[in-house]
């Protein structure tokens, strides 16, 4: 009976000290996922990007055109005077065929930051991933809105589920120097 007294005693003296060692959270949910919903959250995108890009065009341009000279036989005047009815006809071709294929694709993971909630509880999202291998430099770049209940269990979304998607790959180092025309020719394509 005494040590039963005691026990309730320092229960009821010292609270702090039979909460301290406690395992259960009151705040935690058990039952749901942990998906981002504020500033600065992180969600990890899939990003799998291919676009394929075709363009053909084909033009066919003809001009014809005929002059008379002279009035129906009659001679010329002044040094013309030897043409007797002098006839031109010109003839101009032109025909034009060109294609254009372009197949981009981009596939990585990127950690984004959560950089506003909007009033309908979607998620604007940014992220920046720099990748140096030798002496270049890719640096990717994504921007967009995401839906919180797109996000998986695993905190990824695939880049196909982002809205107003802005998804750029820029490089920089000696691969972009040498691909990129040199300045002569920049002026050359601005004046003609």
């Amino acid at each position: 009976m005494k040590r039963k007294f005691l026990c309730l005693l320092i229960i009821l003296v010292f609270p702090a000290v039979s909460y301290a060692g406690s395992l259960w959270d009151d705040n935690a949910n058990w039952f749901a996922d942990a998906r981002p919903g504020k500033v600065g959250d992180i969600v990890t995108v899939l990003v799998d990007e291919r676009t394929d890009a075709s363009d053909e065009s084909d033009m066919t341009l003809r001009k014809n055109s005929t002059n008379t000279v002279g009035d129906n036989g009659a001679g010329g005047t002044g040094l013309l005077s030897f043409v007797r009815g002098l006839m031109l006809s010109t003839e101009n071709q032109a025909r034009g065929n060109g294609s254009i294929e372009r197949t981009h694709s981009a596939t990585t993971t990127l950690a984004c930051l959560v950089t506003e909630v909007l009033p309908n509880g979607n998620l604007v999202i940014e992220g920046t991933r720099d990748v140096r291998t030798s002496d270049e430099t890719l640096q990717l770049q994504l921007a967009g809105v995401i839906r919180p209940q797109d996000v998986n269990s695993d905190n990824q979304i695939s880049s196909r589920l982002i809205a107003n998607a802005e998804i750029s790959v820029k490089g920089r180092g000696v691969i972009s120097r040498t691909q990129k025309p040199g300045i002569i020719t920049q002026i050359l394509q601005t004046v003609f």
